[in-house]
């Protein structure tokens, strides 16, 4: 019973592992092709920032996931101090990158408010200014 848990955790791991890199990847060639079928021959930006914005934003999901892989498979298969250390090790880089990758695509730090709720909120606030 305990080796067919084992090979279960295992699995999933595994295809939590091969759903990221499947996400990252269909969103890196989904999201060329539509820049560059939006692009043509304009020198536009809206186009690339809303690429950048897909790019990020997958890029992101799938750190999170390789995330959720590594905690299964260290807490519930392999766990050994080193193994929770190199845990540690690669969840501090990774939320590094997602803190990185949200500056890039949202110019601002993961637990700023968005600029939408403070443009709603200050638009709010002129109006029952009299």
């Amino acid at each position: 019973m305990t080796d067919l848990l084992h090979s279960f955790f295992e699995l999933a791991a595994a295809a939590i592992e091969a759903l990221a890199v499947a996400i990252m990847l269909v969103c890196i060639v989904v999201g060329t092709v539509r820049w560059r079928l939006r692009l043509g021959h304009a020198l536009d930006t809206a186009p690339y920032l809303q690429y950048r914005q897909m790019l990020g934003k997958s890029l992101q999901i799938g750190l999170e996931l390789l995330v959720a892989a590594d905690i299964i498979r260290t807490v519930i298969l392999e766990l050994t101090l080193n193994n929770v250390l190199t845990l540690g090790a690669l969840v501090l880089v990774r939320t590094f990158l997602g803190w990185s990758l949200s500056v890039e695509v949202e110019g601002r730090w993961p637990w700023q408010g968005s600029a939408k709720a403070e443009g709603v909120k200050s638009d709010a606030c002129r109006e029952l200014q009299p």
